[in-house]
């Protein structure tokens, strides 16, 4: 088992990191669609599986290399039916998923960092600060590895970190998803978050088809700023600048989401001020509740108050929908669960350290 730790992982590499591995063994050009084929479409856990390979070539695989697939360590159960899984990454990190059943969906939530550098206020994973980015196969292993991985009909990458902050292992766990070589999803059954980081959101627009969400929370500069630091870079002008450039139809969508706080952005200047913004923007408004964290002043709002800005939106002609809250009775808030984690590995390690000076100290 520990000979593995030193093998390269095949899962996540695109057709053309396969080809550059199969020229590197000295092996015909179409054994790399096979290993791509038996790892996204047949979704194998071992070179012994891949029966249109010759022994030699499989060994010659093993020998270098491992499938390296990880299962979930946790999974929290709502009443609901949404459950969240918790990975722990190589590194000793944790990284949440978040399976949401409905009627005619399901929907997994991704993440694509352990932590995150932006700080939203809001934000649990923000307050676990920036561990480290997560790969390509990493951010696909919690499809991979997910029971309920047949069941899935969309994809949203909104869960733990900035997926523009990641910007080359999103391209590349997009272009597996989306291939006909690899998973072959359709693109319009993806939709990526961004706070708003402009040149990666540019490369995103352009070499991808999936959706986009950008996170607004305000259409104030000022109040963002106070809710998204990052904003003192990429302002709102910024941002929509730069969606101007792209068209957006039935074929892909933009949306903005909106976290409602009580008495600090669902007023009604706050109306007004995002009809002028979106003015001519073909998008949609996603309001979202608050699910509290510790140690932070917001408040969601309530349930008459979001309802109100909901239907002050629409009635300036801004499709606007409240999107419906789900586990709550379980760690809702992204980051709750993985910091748990973070806080009860720390004092297990403490404790078996302890443990350990006492036994030397007794002997």
């Amino acid at each position: 088992m520990s000979e593995d730790l030193h093998k390269e992982i095949l899962f996540g590499k695109s057709l053309g990191e396969l080809q550059e591995i199969t020229d590197g063994l000295n092996l015909p050009k179409f054994t790399a669609g096979q290993i791509a084929s038996w790892l996204y479409q047949k979704q194998v856990d071992s070179f012994d599986e891949m029966t249109n390979l010759s022994k030699k070539v499989r060994e010659q695989l093993s020998e270098k290399f491992v499938i390296g697939l990880d299962a979930p360590v946790n999974v929290q159960v709502s009443k609901d039916g949404t459950k969240k899984y918790l990975f722990r990454t190589p590194e000793g990190g944790y990284i949440e998923s978040a399976f949401i059943p409905e009627k005619k969906r399901n929907t997994l939530c991704l993440s694509t960092q352990v932590g995150c550098k932006m700080r939203c206020l809001f934000c649990m994973t923000g307050k676990q600060g920036f561990q480290a980015n997560l790969t390509s196969g990493e951010i696909l292993n919690q499809i991979r590895s997910l029971p309920e991985k047949e069941q899935l009909t969309n994809l949203v990458f909104m869960g733990m970190g900035e997926p523009m902050d990641n910007l080359d292992a999103l391209m590349k766990s997009l272009e597996i998803l989306t291939s006909d070589w690899g998973y072959g999803w359709n693109p319009k059954k993806i939709t990526v978050s961004t706070i708003g980081l402009v040149p990666a959101m540019q490369q995103f627009l352009e070499k991808s088809a999936c959706h986009l969400a950008v996170s607004l929370h305000s259409p104030f500069e000022k109040e963002r700023r106070m809710l998204m630091p990052v904003s003192q870079k990429y302002t709102i002008k910024d941002i929509l600048g730069e969606l101007k450039k792209h068209s957006f139809d039935r074929q892909r969508r933009v949306s903005f989401e909106y976290i409602v706080f009580s008495g600090l952005n669902d007023t009604s200047a706050h109306v007004k001020e995002l009809a002028r913004i979106l003015n001519g923007f073909k998008c949609r408004i996603n309001l979202i509740r608050f699910h509290s964290i510790p140690n932070t002043p917001l408040q969601g709002t309530s349930e008459e108050s979001i309802l109100q800005f909901k239907d002050a939106l629409n009635a300036k002609g801004i499709v606007t929908t409240i999107r419906a809250s789900r586990g709550q009775d379980i760690d809702a808030a992204c980051g709750l669960l993985s910091t748990r984690e973070m806080k009860n590995t720390t004092v297990k390690e403490l404790k078996i350290d302890i443990d350990s000076e006492n036994q030397i100290e007794t002997k």
